[in-house]
């Protein structure tokens, strides 16, 4: 079992910068790979970012790369997410989750567990 809880939400104006954190329990938590998704109202829930059980290996969508990066401490059992450059579009529900596979990275149907999400806004 892993719990994930994310934080460091909020509102920022347009070019600024944010930093996701997401703390997880469970002494597995360094096998799984961690990802970020992000949702709307009335929308699916989107890929953002993800990383490798090591963090050797890290993936992101389109619409973020070159802004965003994730990061992993497992001594921590931490996720972070850097946000640079931030959007008005960027606004939305961030969410953190476990997944066993790398493979099923781009997939939130195949995450085994998520967090609450913590909103970010970001304003024009």
């Amino acid at each position: 079992q892993v719990y994930v809880v994310e934080s460091g939400g909020g509102l920022v104006q347009a070019g600024d910068s944010l930093t996701l954190s997401c703390a997880a329990s469970g002494r597995t938590f360094s096998s799984y790979v961690m990802g970020w998704f992000r949702q709307n109202p009335g929308k699916e829930r989107e890929f953002v970012a993800a990383i490798s059980w090591s963090g050797d290996n890290t993936d992101y969508a389109d619409s973020v790369k070159g802004r965003f990066t994730i990061s992993r401490d497992n001594a921590k059992n931490t996720v972070y997410l850097q946000m640079n450059s931030l959007k008005p579009e960027d606004t939305a529900v961030y969410y953190c989750a476990a997944v066993r596979s790398y493979s099923s990275r781009y997939y939130s149907g195949d995450y085994d567990y998520w967090g609450q999400g913590t909103q970010v806004t970001v304003s024009s």
